[in-house]
């Protein structure tokens, strides 16, 4: 089956180095009832050709600045274009993670800066997230935040999206998305995008086949232009993801907002940054040249 282009803004290819982790085998084992692929380190060539077989033209990769693997930062080297980063800031760090932010951004493509409350036990809403958020808006950086109950088992309710309301409220100016849709505090993500205009969400590490009825309905109305499609390859996988997305009882056009566009508009739209150019600009300007050329 040909597929229609899609974003997948949320890609693991360093899964191999959490397998130590409790929690981690805990979501493996309890949650997802992964197999061998759960737990597996993915070079660029092996992505690109996921990618490729299954119509997604660009992907966002995670990157941490708490536990930094300099093998990743060869994904948007390899394929310019092709890959962009999520960045995961050490947010207990203060300053000092949002300077490595920033210098980051100048070098490679940065399409995203993105936490887990749960990691954090500490709900959005809380002081120490201002810094960040303030420093987001200076960088025109949109901003991913992980919602609803988390997979492993730790504390949940930081990760309720009612704590974004006083967020979306006291910076207006933020491109926030939440991540992980919002079970099961669906009805209380839906109404706050209504609310904020800057209040997206992504459907990461949430199959197509069990989006509630409220999310389908809320895409076909006054959602047409707020949802994302996302993956979390390889907790799940590419194909199952945009398998299932294009089975969703949806039309064409609400479909390629789903798959490509909304993302496109939010994640790679023309940044503008109080800090000048960084490197996102010109890789994407640079590839929209190329295209251009080659068409």
């Amino acid at each position: 089956m040909a597929y229609k282009p899609s974003i997948d803004p949320w890609i693991n290819v360093n899964m191999g180095d959490v397998a130590d982790l409790d929690y981690m085998q805990a979501v493996k084992r309890d949650y997802f009832r992964g197999d061998d692929s759960f737990f597996k380190n993915i070079t660029p060539d092996e992505l690109i050709a996921e990618m490729d077989g299954n119509g997604v033209e660009k992907a966002l990769v995670t990157y941490s600045l708490e536990d930094p693997k300099a093998w990743i930062l060869d994904f948007p080297k390899r394929y310019p274009g092709r890959f962009f980063l999520a960045v995961v800031p050490d947010l207990k760090r203060g300053m000092k993670t949002l300077w490595e932010l920033e210098e980051l951004a100048r070098e490679y493509p940065v399409a995203l800066a993105r936490v887990a409350p749960f990691q954090l036990n500490v709900a959005p809403n809380e002081a120490l997230y201002f810094p960040f958020y303030s420093k987001c808006i200076e960088m025109d950086l949109p901003v991913g935040i992980n919602t609803g109950i988390c997979g492993p088992p730790l504390p949940s309710e930081c990760q309720n999206p009612m704590h974004l309301d006083k967020v979306c409220h006291h910076f207006p100016e933020l491109r926030l998305i939440m991540q992980h849709g919002a079970d099961p505090w669906w009805d209380f993500a839906l109404r706050l995008m209504i609310k904020y205009r800057n209040l997206y969400m992504m459907t990461s590490a949430y199959a197509p086949r069990h989006f509630p009825a409220s999310l389908l309905h809320f895409m076909k109305t006054r959602g047409k232009k707020k949802i994302m499609f996302a993956s979390d390859h390889p907790v799940l996988s590419i194909e199952r993801c945009v398998r299932e997305a294009h089975e969703l009882d949806v039309d064409e056009g609400l479909l390629e907002d789903f798959l490509y566009n909304t993302a496109e508009r939010v994640l790679f739209g023309k940044r503008h940054s109080r800090y000048g150019e960084f490197a996102i600009d010109s890789y994407t300007r640079d590839t929209m040249r190329d295209i251009k050329k080659e068409a």
